[in-house]
């Protein structure tokens, strides 16, 4: 039965600055950077996705609220290969290649009590 699911990400995820910076900064900064917003992800899948494993391919609608609207939206989005792969980790997704994502859309939103990542996984 296809389906709508949902997971909220509490808090902000690193932006593209933050991971290029991170990169220059040390060999192995980026990567470290990747593992922790990756295991934030795969903790609220853990509480909100138990289980959940998806066959048919999805489109992912990203709602990113944020504190403030410092960042641009291109910098914030490129959090979304850290959900993806995070997905694909938990096992919801079998891969995030073309077979299973068939795309993505984004809202951007300001929330500063409340910042979060938002994504409905939507089955086509």
């Amino acid at each position: 039965m296809k389906g709508i699911h949902k997971l909220i990400i509490p808090g902000t995820l690193p932006g593209l600055n933050e991971y290029i910076d991170a990169n220059r900064r040390k060999k192995y900064a980026g990567a470290a950077m990747k593992r922790q917003a990756e295991a934030a992800v795969m903790a609220a899948i853990k509480r909100q996705m138990r289980g959940l494993k998806l066959t048919r391919p999805v489109v992912l609608h990203y709602t990113w609220y944020e504190k403030d609207r410092r960042r641009d939206h291109d910098n914030v989005a490129f959090a979304q290969k850290f959900v993806q792969d995070a997905l694909v980790h938990a096992g919801v997704l079998k891969n995030d290649g073309w077979a299973q994502v068939e795309g993505f859309t984004h809202a951007f939103r300001v929330d500063s009590k409340h910042p979060r990542v938002e994504v409905e996984l939507e089955e086509v």
